[in-house]
């Protein structure tokens, strides 16, 4: 769990970097066409990184003051 930090931890960061990989690569495939198929894996690495978030209980990591 976060102590006091709006940081984050390591696990999670690494989630957030999976969802933005699958969000960059869908953006790049609708300016090169669109390229439907590689949209389309953009969009899976996006999904895959949502159960990756859950699985680290990325949530946790919020702190209210």
């Amino acid at each position: 769990m976060s102590t006091g930090s709006h940081a984050g931890r390591p696990k999670s960061w690494i989630a957030v970097a999976v969802i933005f990989i699958g969000f960059t690569v869908g953006g790049v495939a609708l300016c090169l066409g669109p390229n439907w198929p590689m949209f389309w894996a953009g969009a899976g690495v996006v999904v895959l990184g949502g159960v990756l978030a859950l699985l680290v209980d990325i949530m946790t990591d919020v702190v209210t003051d």
